[in-house]
């Protein structure tokens, strides 16, 4: 009769630790993408010297998101959102029309302002009047889940994308 309550306390018990170590499907499933075009969230990143981080959740969670780097000549903005199974982050400026927005919907990276086209995969312009004003992709590496940068790739970055070519 002890036997089977000492079995039973420590079956209880574990049935309890695992309990608490399982994590919530909601916080292990990345959201679902939103149908339609998804509008970009602006977020705050980190920068630490020369590096720069934002959170690959915001990204996963949000798809589609942007940020500002303040620079001693102004701010330069950037995007980054998730395409397929790949993150890509870019240069966030249509010189022409001076937008700083982009929606994205499938395949397709819009402007806010003028509506011209852009492919996500590459950021090659499609149609539309700034066209011919690709989106720039910046390297970057994941470390401890966040997506990080060098201020030079995103100054390269943003320099490539506001000349026309």
């Amino acid at each position: 009769m002890v036997k089977k309550i000492i079995i039973g306390t420590v079956l209880f018990s574990l049935i309890l630790i695992v309990a608490a170590c399982a994590v919530p499907a909601s916080i292990s499933t990345p959201s679902p993408k939103p149908s339609g075009q998804i509008t970009a969230k602006w977020i705050e990143a980190k920068v630490d010297g020369d590096v720069v981080s934002i959170p690959v959740s915001e990204v996963k969670d949000n798809w589609n998101v942007h940020f500002k780097l303040g620079t001693e000549s102004g701010d330069m903005t950037f995007m980054a959102y998730k395409y397929g199974d790949k993150i890509y982050v870019r240069a966030n400026i249509c010189p022409p029309c001076r937008s700083i927005g982009y929606s994205l919907r499938d395949n397709i990276l819009i402007c806010d302002t003028c509506a011209t086209t852009f492919e996500a995969k590459t950021g090659i312009g499609i149609k539309g009047a700034c066209v011919n004003f690709p989106k720039a992709q910046v390297s970057y590496q994941i470390v401890n889940g966040n997506i990080v940068m060098s201020k030079a790739e995103l100054g390269a970055a943003y320099q490539d994308t506001i000349k026309a070519g």
